[in-house]
C-alpha cells in the first residue's frame, strides 16, 4: 500500500486519482519491493474498483517499448495469476482467471486461507485493507511511504483497529527518501 509522509493513501480531492504516487512508483526501491510481494504470491485479492485500474493498465505493459523489466513481470504475473475481486456489483469477470465474491472480506480471506497456495497479495485495495485489518486478518503489511503531504483524504489506519504488534522484517530507503517497509503481525 502507498501512503505519503502524512498516512494518506489518496489525495482529498480526487480518491481515484493516484498521480501523486507516479513519481515514486518507477523508483528502484518501489519496484524491488513490489517484486518481493507478488514473487511468492499465488493470489492477487483486490476490490472492484481497483481491479478495474490495475485490470485496465497491466497488462498493456507486457511487450510495451521502454518497459522496466521488473514492471513488465509483475504484469505478466498479475495476468496469469488468480485474481479474487471482492465485488456486490460485477455481474461476472472481464478478465481471465478472476473468481468475484460477493461476501464479506473478512469471510472471503477465511475461505482463501483454507485453500492450498501460496501467499494472498492485496494490491493497494484500501478497502480490502482497512477490512481485513479490522478483522485482525492481516499477517503482513507492506507500506511504501513517499516523502509528500498530501494535506487530507483518507486514512489507511481508522482509530478501533484492534491492538496489537508489529515486528519490522524489512526496510528499504531509496530514491527522493522513499521508504519500502514490511511488517509481521505478532500472533
Amino acid at each position: 500500500m502507498s501512503l505519503s509522509l502524512d498516512g494518506h493513501y489518496a489525495a482529498p480531492d480526487d480518491p481515484l486519482n493516484m498521480g501523486w504516487v507516479m513519481p515514486y512508483a518507477h523508483t528502484d526501491v518501489a519496484r524491488d519491493h513490489l517484486a518481493t510481494l507478488w514473487e511468492p504470491a499465488t493470489t492477487a485479492l483486490l476490490g472492484r474498483v481497483n481491479a478495474e485500474g490495475f485490470l485496465a493498465f497491466w497488462p498493456t505493459v507486457i511487450g510495451m517499448a521502454g518497459a522496466d523489466p521488473r514492471d513488465e513481470a509483475f504484469a505478466k504475473w498479475l495476468v496469469e495469476t488468480d485474481k479474487v475481486v471482492l465485488s456486490s456489483t460485477l455481474g461476472q469477470a472481464p478478465w481471465e482467471r478472476t473468481t468475484l465474491v460477493d461476501k464479506p472480506t473478512a469471510d472471503a480471506v477465511t475461505d482463501l486461507k483454507s485453500t492450498e497456495g501460496g501467499d494472498i497479495l492485496v494490491l493497494s485495495s484500501a478497502s480490502v485493507i482497512k477490512a481485513l485489518l479490522a478483522a485482525d486478518k492481516v499477517d503482513r503489511l507492506a507500506l511504501t511511504i513517499f516523502p509528500l503531504f498530501l494535506g487530507g483524504g483518507p486514512r489507511l489506519f481508522d482509530d478501533g483497529l484492534p491492538a496489537g504488534k508489529w515486528t519490522l522484517v524489512s526496510q528499504t530507503a531509496g530514491e527522493h527518501g522513499t521508504l519500502a517497509l514490511v511488517y509481521d503481525r505478532v500472533r
